[in-house]
């Protein structure tokens, strides 16, 4: 398989460039771009809320279904907190049997966490919270980080969910993910037909969003900010960047969810550690502007000038940046997560609710008070002005304190593009093979594809081509909650009995 990912990687180099010479790239997004503008239209279909501001119908749904959840398990995301911190450090192993042949699974609570966490801390943290707070000032912070709070029960709730009703193959390998529970649990609730529908159309959404938002875009991302520090240009340097990137992550998604897990529960806290040590040197410097930055936050959030939409915009905006962000409620977390070792399938959702935390509330927020601290001056960006680019902002900001940090920065973007695909590899490789079958085949042919489409989104300008498929991973969001709405008595079910089993051993 190795020789085979190689060989072909190499031999798409050359057709790769000549189609960049040709122009071939630009006019299938030229022609592309009715069709992702139609589709962007569809999943992104704004309603009004006050005569200046919409917003997408997806996200309300999204933002409906955790603050739903987090009433229906009376604020799980909070009560329940230290329990997850418990389960991540292995207090309740013995209960789980996560080390024995008792328990189903192939990676570790850790290794599942980091897994998920790898496809959700990304660009959107570091470049989404500046655009965010460009738009709608210090303010969107707050209402960033109320989303991310309430985002928790959601993963909870599909978490849960994907471990309940997974898969497990003969030699042991596990399948899960919504397809799965939307499927059999369904069936379960006498509504086959719907669920297999639900299903198949959340696998098709999957897919075509591992290719673009997961992979062609981390990769052009990681591609630019790397060949701009090193002051590389041209066709050349992106197709050389994206065949070593291809082959770094082929050669790790050939070993399935465990060598992906052993790898991101290294990358994820190295990357993640990378970028707050450095947002924590920089408040350090500005220490006496913490309380005032916090400030700014709050007044912004019920007080805001020169904001389109005033407070309500405000909110939108910050609340539509974290579902973007944290992805609680579009199911693909459900994927990694299914493949934990354990019997109680409330475990996992536990821990699955600490992802939201750490992407949206720890990460974002982070990076929120290092501009508005910086951005005292407003030399960084006005607020109430869209930036044009966040990761430049983000920079910029890191680089008046750090001055070395664009180098620091590169390699934080490089890492969350890597282990944001490795992750999307995984999600889409679960969903192919649910709609073709499981063989070798199957297998093969989906990752030989995904590592094609990282060189395609290095070298090539793929917008309409990458939109299209980034308003996919939102598709995702409405077979999923349609799902989560019909099947949550039964994590109800399953919550009760691992809270009662944790009981009977501290007794």
């Amino acid at each position: 398989m190795k020789k085979l990912l190689l060989s072909l990687l190499f031999m798409a180099t050359p057709f790769l460039t000549f189609a960049q010479e040709k122009g071939i790239a630009e006019k299938i997004n030229e022609g592309f771009q009715p069709v992702a503008d139609w589709w962007g239209s569809v999943v992104f279909y704004s309603v009004p809320i006050t005569n200046d501001v919409e917003m997408p119908l997806v996200i309300i749904l999204l933002l409906s279904a955790g603050f739903i959840f987090t009433l229906v398990f009376k604020f799980v995301n909070v009560k329940n907190f230290p329990t997850a911190i418990n389960i991540v450090r292995g207090k309740f192993d013995d209960v789980d049997h996560v080390e024995t042949t008792d328990g189903e699974g192939e990676v570790t609570h850790f290794q599942a966490l980091t897994a998920a966490l790898s496809g959700t801390v990304g660009l959107g943290n570091i470049a989404g919270v500046a655009i965010a707070i460009s738009m709608g000032g210090p303010g969107a912070t707050l209402w960033m980080i109320l989303a991310g709070l309430i985002g928790m029960s959601s993963k909870f709730v599909e978490c849960t969910l994907g471990v309940k009703y997974r898969d497990v193959g003969e030699d042991g390998t596990i399948y899960g993910g919504p397809m799965y529970y939307l499927k059999k649990g369904f069936a379960d609730i006498g509504k086959s037909t719907l669920g297999k529908v639900l299903a198949v159309v959340f696998a098709v959404m999957c897919i075509g969003g591992s290719f673009g938002g997961g992979n062609m875009f981390q990769a052009n991302q990681a591609a630019q900010q790397f060949n701009s520090m090193i002051g590389a240009e041209g066709v050349s340097a992106g197709l050389i960047f994206g065949v070593v990137m291809a082959i770094v992550v082929g050669i790790v998604i050939i070993g399935g969810i465990k060598r992906i897990g052993s790898i991101t529960e290294k990358v994820v806290p190295f990357m993640v550690g990378i970028y707050l040590l450095a947002a924590i040197v920089i408040l350090g410097f500005n220490i006496s502007s913490i309380g005032s930055a916090f400030g700014q936050i709050w007044d912004g959030a019920f007080n805001p000038e020169g904001i389109t939409g005033g407070i309500v915009g405000v909110l939108i905006i910050g609340f539509r940046r974290a579902a973007f962000s944290n992805e609680a409620g579009v199911g693909s977390a459900a994927i990694a997560h299914s493949a934990v070792k354990t019997k109680y399938p409330a475990s996992e959702g536990l821990v699955a609710l600490l992802e939201p935390f750490i992407d949206t509330v720890v990460v974002c927020t982070m990076t929120a008070l290092v501009i508005i601290i910086t951005n005292g001056d407003g030399s960084i960006m006005t607020y109430g002005v869209k930036s044009a680019d966040g990761v430049l902002a983000t920079s910029a900001a890191f680089e008046s304190v750090i001055p070395w940090f664009p180098y620091v920065l590169t390699v934080a973007v490089v890492l969350f593009a890597f282990s944001t695909m490795l992750s999307w590899s995984y999600y889409g490789l679960q969903s192919w093979m649910f709609l073709f079958g499981r063989s070798k085949r199957s297998d093969y042919t989906y990752k030989i594809l995904f590592c094609l489409f990282i060189i395609i989104g290095s070298a090539a300008s793929l917008g309409a081509v990458t939109d299209f498929s980034d308003a996919m991973i939102f598709a995702m969001a409405v077979p999923n909650v349609i799902g989560l709405f019909f099947l949550f008595p039964k994590v109800r079910e399953e919550l009760s009995r691992y809270l009662t089993a944790i009981k009977a051993k501290k007794s």
